[in-house]
């Protein structure tokens, strides 16, 4: 039973100076253009400033980050030499986002604020902790692994906050992060934020924070009022067609497209940018310094679209986001949630658009559903309309350019042509030359039907529903395709033909079903029906997953995270099959029978050495670990 404490719902202040805050602090908010607290910011921080244990809901965009920051400064405005304050995130991206963040916000205080994450050298983050620091931001790994070398101590801190804690514990960081919480002096203060509250974070709050306060300043953390949702049926060969054409119509000024894998978003950056699309990927295979040139362009305006995975675009901070796609569906309406909040930031209005292919379509009711929301059905965009939407801007460009002091600079050359042409004729010629460099078409006949490929879709889904001779529906034949199998027709499609999976990471790492299910649905997009029987060894593991689903990730070279790992996935070779092809034989387990654990160990995918004796009585006789439907 939770013992956290709800706090009453207060009327939210109409500016920060009801909080006493330092001058300094209040100057500084100003600055950066602060007006009135957000929700969060306004039930957040006077708690917060009172010392006490917090956990706070509130969905992307909310201002999350000034609710913690604000009272962080105003404890450490004295600044000092030794660690007084740690914020941990999830992910490099947002280490640096919050540390920007409180850099803006602390202007003249005296207060050292210095990041700490993977994938950079440790040279510079030794000698900002060597020369004293009062704040540090930093990811879950990174900073264990300086308490581990010894270069990191938070015996002297004060305050801990643990941002986006849904998103670490999904990444598997939760066991570093209780592993800061425990090694903090007792009388520490900490902050949570986390959109949403799994049972595993709720066991550690009660067990560690039991006095804190709760507060939830949306339902659920699932508002998305502001934001206008669409959905467009979509097979899922055409999603590229699909996601150009929404792009060439929408009025955008900066777009986010989510794709479920590393390598959809490589793939379908590319064949945008192959279109003439200014696009760039930004996914977990880019090292630091690439990521941060994709995110300054964009945050710039100099990108247009940026292509991201869902752990990569928690970097994303930007305010003139106009649209959000969907490529891919997220699992579940939280994670939906918190994807479409890179839109409508600050007060704005906002687009989100979902490509739906049609075995997802019960999923976008579900969502529906659970956002107490209607999401429209929309068609793609024709030929006609991309054009008509192409015109429209070419327009509005020309009025803007009108009403610009710069235009005056074209007089004298206009004063030069006058003599020879008329002004229809310049004007025709001007426009002419535009649409050339804007490419936009200017011929009339142009087809306003939608694509092929979604008339042909409605013509098969109007098959479907077409009465039998019988008297009874062709849609029963295809209710699993549009509404959603059974799950038990789901888990027999896994049993029948499954292939299966091979991942180098086993228990000597701690690993668990429910890491590698979390995985394989998080990171790879599969659904957890369509997982089976998992098995897992000291430094391997095995995972069945339905045959349609198996193909396509082996296909894209997916790799996942366990366990705060990057692991990759490759089909795992049966017993005599040494091409590792998964062809089912005598051996095989997609035959129904049962290989060894032996057997299938001296196959596995990855480098090749000679087994000590040793090594081989352990292993002989080795029974598997297994679980069905990745249970633990």
């Amino acid at each position: 039973m939770s013992t956290l404490n709800a706090l009453p719902v207060t009327e939210q202040p109409a500016s920060f100076d009801s909080f006493n805050l330092d001058p300094r602090i209040l100057e500084r908010l100003s600055v950066v253009g602060f007006e009135a607290p957000t929700a969060i910011q306004a039930r957040a921080i006077p708690p917060l400033l009172a010392g006490q244990d917090m956990i706070g809901r509130a969905r992307t965009g909310s201002g999350k980050t000034a609710a913690f920051g604000i009272p962080l400064l105003e404890r450490m405005k004295a600044g000092g030499p030794q660690v007084r304050s740690m914020v941990l995130t999830p992910t490099r991206e947002l280490a640096l986002q919050v540390t920007q963040a409180l850099r803006d916000l602390a202007g003249t205080l005296p207060v050292r604020v210095v990041p700490i994450y993977g994938g950079a050298p440790y040279g510079p983050q030794l000698d900002a902790l060597r020369s004293g620091v009062a704040v540090v931001v930093g990811t879950p790994g990174r900073v264990v692994d300086h308490l581990d070398r010894g270069t990191l101590d938070i015996s002297t801190l004060e305050m801990l906050v643990l941002d986006e804690a849904d998103e670490m514990l999904r990444m598997g960081f939760f066991e570093d992060v209780e592993r800061v919480i425990a090694g903090a002096p007792q009388d520490r203060q900490v902050a949570m934020f986390s959109a949403t509250m799994p049972e595993a974070i709720r066991r550690v709050v009660e067990r560690r924070l039991p006095a804190a306060v709760e507060i939830q300043v949306e339902r659920a953390a699932l508002t998305v009022d502001h934001i206008e949702q669409r959905a467009l049926l979509v097979p899922e060969k055409h999603k590229v067609d699909a996601l150009r054409r929404v792009l060439a119509s929408e009025p955008i000024t900066a777009a986010v497209v989510f794709t479920r894998t590393r390598a959809g978003c490589a793939e379908a950056a590319d064949r945008l940018a192959s279109a003439g699309l200014s696009v760039d990927a930004l996914h977990g295979d880019l090292n630091q310094a690439a990521r941060e040139r994709v995110l300054n362009r964009f945050r710039a305006g100099r990108l247009k679209v940026v292509v991201a995975t869902d752990v990569a675009a928690r970097g994303i901070d930007v305010e003139h986001v106009s649209h959000v796609i969907n490529y891919d569906l997220p699992n579940d309406a939280e994670s939906y949630v918190h994807r479409i909040g890179r839109t409508g930031r600050a007060g704005r209005s906002g687009v989100a658009i979902s490509l739906v292919a049609p075995r997802e379509a019960s999923r976008i009711r579900n969502f529906e559903r659970a956002l107490r929301a209607d999401i429209t059905k929309m068609n793609p965009p024709s030929d006609a309309e991309i054009v008509r939407a192409e015109r429209r801007r070419l327009i509005e460009g020309l009025k803007s350019s009108v009403a610009s002091d710069l235009v005056g600079s074209a007089t004298p050359l206009l004063e030069e042509l006058l003599p020879e042409l008329e002004v229809r004729q310049l004007a025709l010629a001007a426009l002419y030359q535009l649409a050339e460099v804007k490419d936009v078409r200017l011929d009339t006949a142009i087809d306003d039907a939608p694509p092929k490929w979604f008339r042909e879709l409605k013509t098969k889904k109007s098959a479907e529903r077409r009465p039998r001779a019988d008297g009874g529906s062709r849609t029963a034949g295809v209710k699993g395709s549009l509404r959603g199998d059974s799950q038990q027709a789901r888990r027999r499609a896994v049993d029948e033909a499954p292939v299966e999976l091979f991942l180098p990471i086993g228990r000597t790492r701690g690993v668990r079903p429910a890491d590698l299910v979390g995985a394989l649905a998080g990171d790879a997009g599969i659904e957890s029906v369509y997982i089976g029987k998992v098995t897992i060894l000291d430094q391997m593991s095995f995972v069945n997953v339905r045959r349609e689903e198996g193909e396509a990730l082996l296909r894209g070279g997916v790799e996942v995270q366990v366990r705060g790992r990057m692991v990759p996935i490759s089909r795992a070779r049966q017993r005599g099959d040494s091409s590792g092809s998964g062809s089912s034989g005598s051996g095989s387990r997609a035959s129904g029978s049962r290989a060894s654990g032996r057997d299938r160990i001296g196959a596995y995918p990855g480098p090749k050495r000679s087994r000590s004796s040793s090594e081989s009585k352990r292993f002989k006789g080795k029974k598997r670990k297994s679980q069905g439907w990745g249970g633990s």
